[in-house]
């Protein structure tokens, strides 16, 4: 089913962002961005209103994406976890492409990038384990995930990943997309625990349950890996399974009570500050 009506987004002025804290902001499905020591770290943007080759396939549900490429702030780092169209979107790449200072993606995933004119000496392309310093106090480490990749029909010449971010101060997963399995207590117990582990929810299914998790298991997974929060994302904007939009979000609180796990719901735009008490509305109902 679709949401009744218009999604209940928020209007945030992206460039005057809080500083004391890291601040995340959600703009439906896994595109948000993240300011952490002054940076701007933007991940996975999807904004042209679709997430397929083809604009009117897998359109964004009404009123979802009120943001644009236009409304970032100078982006100084842009993580790409696969090249799913979910995930990685020409349209918005090519807008955002003069905005951004420095990419940092999974392996293979610079030949779209280059394709469409990003400049190769800004890409920074990471396997598994490998780690980089984008900023002072700063690493972006690629861990896996259970997934695949692949655009039209060609698949798996490109590498899917989740990135561990880690400042002076906080520790943050970057999940992107994946299956439930014990990578997530293996990068627990090498780079855990984490004050906010932000993991796919949504747009699961019986029938690939190694590709996406069940709510559930996402619940479980910010267990594994010592998450403090959870933020699931992967659900709000698109219909990519069979489910209720709304279905996924439920499963995870539920799921979350019974574990104990402190989960976070914002809006679409609503800014989430790490580390401070969030109260949220049950505004999906």
């Amino acid at each position: 089913t679709m949401p009744p009506g218009k999604m209940p987004v928020v209007k945030t002025d992206l460039h005057k962002l809080e500083e004391q804290s890291p601040v995340i902001v959600w703009f439906g499905h896994s595109s948000y961005l993240l300011k952490v020591a002054g940076k701007h770290f933007l991940v996975d943007p999807v904004f042209s209103g679709n997430a397929a080759p083809l604009s009117f396939m897998v359109k964004a549900f009404p009123g979802s994406n009120e943001y644009k490429a236009e409304d970032m702030p100078p982006i100084d780092y842009l993580v790409l976890t696969h090249d799913h169209y979910d995930h990685l979107d020409f349209k918005t790449i090519r807008k955002l492409r003069n905005k951004v200072r420095q990419v940092y993606c999974s392996l293979g995933v610079s030949s779209h990038l280059k394709h469409w004119g990003v400049d190769s000496n800004i890409i920074h392309e990471m396997d598994w384990w490998e780690s980089r310093q984008p900023g002072n106090d700063m690493t972006l480490t690629a861990a896996p995930a259970r997934h695949f990749s692949g655009r039209g029909l060609k698949r798996g010449q490109t590498l899917w990943s989740s990135f561990i971010l880690k400042t002076k101060d906080h520790s943050i997963y970057l999940g992107g997309d994946s299956g439930y399995d014990t990578h997530f207590k293996e990068i627990g117990n090498k780079y855990g625990p984490f004050d906010l582990a932000i993991l796919e929810s949504g747009q699961y299914n019986n029938m690939w349950p190694l590709i996406h998790m069940m709510p559930e298991e996402t619940v479980q997974a910010a267990v594994d890996l010592g998450a403090k929060t959870l933020l699931p994302v992967h659900w709000g904007k698109f219909r990519l399974g069979m489910h209720p939009w709304n279905e996924p979000v439920k499963r995870v609180i539920n799921k979350a009570q019974e574990l104990r796990v402190e989960v976070a719901v914002p809006r679409i735009g609503e800014p989430l500050l790490i580390g401070k008490e969030f109260r949220y509305e049950y505004w999906w109902e």
